[in-house]
């Protein structure tokens, strides 16, 4: 929000809810002119490139005159309502232009992520106070509180920096809820207990993998893609997911392999990483996207901790996620950052692609259908149940050999998945 020129009107301005939103549509408001509002009540609802977010009040008052209609787009920055401040006199509240957007809109404040980057953790910055007062929103110090956020750790993106609910969540989506083990967890993640978001370990890049990260760029700009692929006999997972379905449980082969991607990636510290400017982010968490379809485009729901739960936990996570995901009402929490990704089309029929990465993640894994082919195993000829999977490494960060090593772990766990309890 903005003082309009009225001196006690408040310009209610589109806000920036994801870091590639320009502009976002109105679908309906939630509270209309003549309404009392109070601070964090939801007060419409937009649409963004990514998904339906609500938009909160940041202050007491009245909302007296609202400036775009539902199905209207309005740019990030502009005025899409006026809300008198409590006390003031009800008719002073809405000029007759519309103020000029500040200088700083709110998509200033969004992080970007640089391509093959992982979106660097918000900048310890204290939010913008007066007098030494921490500004947040109710609801924002509240969600703090309960999930033990140093909400002064998190840099506001409301009016005047103030901190409000989707900072929050974004903060805690990139793990920076306290983490007494956060620096141990890099390199150790076994230890790591589960609930615990330990912050990534920045490593500054080493001389040779600049120059190859140069070389790499200058033969395939942007992200530098390199593929590795390999056969996987599922036969074993399959009855894991038949006895499952016995015992009338929800389990689904892609939760396993969702599994088995999360337990491999833990053991595989070196592919748990992203290029961020100067420096190598080394994660302590694995989270997991899983690739999802809706209308008109793509989406990955992220797994947090997806090594630390069991398949149930899983197959109940994705499977709301992925609704709530064609339904467009994911958080931004709820798709931005993650490890790796999982694209599957074997429901499809595909028997093999290739999948192009997912900025600001280093890796994909791109999967086929399982069927049964003709193998030799000991010599002889048999039937088994195969599955493709092609990895998309980014070149940068993760050389051949350490990808070749990820996936003979995959292939292990999936080919003998007991190992996933252990």
């Amino acid at each position: 929000p903005a003082q309009s020129g009225a001196g006690e009107g408040i310009a209610i301005l589109m806000p920036s809810l994801s870091p590639t939103m320009t502009e976002g549509k109105i679908v309906k408001w939630l509270k209309k002119e003549g309404d009392k509002v109070s601070s964090g009540d939801a007060i419409a609802e937009v649409e963004t490139d990514k998904s339906n977010l609500e938009v909160e009040a940041y202050d007491d008052g009245t909302l007296a005159r609202i400036t775009v209609q539902a199905g209207d787009m309005a740019k990030v920055g502009a005025p899409i309502a006026f809300l008198t401040p409590k006390g003031a006199k009800a008719g002073a509240s809405a000029p007759a232009a519309a103020p000029k957007a500040p200088a700083q809109a709110p998509a200033a404040a969004a992080p970007s992520a640089p391509a093959g980057g992982q979106a660097a953790p918000p900048r310890r910055e204290a939010p913008a106070s007066g007098g030494g007062r921490l500004r947040a929103s109710p609801l924002a110090k509240r969600m703090a509180q309960e999930r033990g956020l140093d909400i002064s750790q998190v840099r506001g993106t409301g009016p005047l920096g103030r901190v409000v609910k989707r900072d929050v969540e974004q903060a805690l989506g990139q793990g920076l809820a306290q983490a007494p083990a956060a620096k141990k967890a890099a390199t150790q993640p076994e230890a790591r207990a589960f609930g615990t978001r330990p912050e990534p370990q920045a490593v500054p890049v080493s001389s040779m993998r600049k120059v190859i990260a140069q070389r790499m760029s200058e033969v395939k700009p942007g992200v530098p893609h390199f593929y590795l692929t390999v056969e996987v006999e599922m036969d074993a997972a399959v009855k894991i997911r038949e006895e499952a379905k016995a015992l009338d449980l929800k389990v689904s082969v892609n939760d396993i392999i969702v599994k088995a991607a999360a337990i491999a990636l833990r053991r595989s510290p070196k592919m748990n990483v992203s290029l961020q400017g100067d420096q190598v982010l080394h994660y302590g968490t694995v989270d997991v996207g899983i690739a999802v379809a809706i209308e008109d485009g793509l989406i990955t729901p992220i797994i947090r901790d997806a090594d630390l739960k069991g398949l149930q936990a899983i197959s109940a996570e994705s499977r709301d996620m992925a609704e709530r995901a064609r339904k467009r009402s994911l958080k931004p929490a709820e798709y931005n950052g993650g490890s790796l990704t999982v694209s599957n089309l074997g429901m499809y029929g595909i028997d093999q692609f290739i999948a192009v990465i997912n900025p600001p993640q280093s890796a994909i894994i791109a999967v086929g259908a399982v069927a049964e082919k003709a193998v030799v195993r000991d010599g002889q000829l048999a039937v088994r149940k195969m599955m493709t999977v092609t990895l998309s490494g980014d070149h940068r960060v993760i050389d051949g050999a350490t990808g070749a090593e990820y996936l003979r772990e995959l292939k292990g766990l999936l080919e003998h998945p007991s190992r996933l309890l252990f």
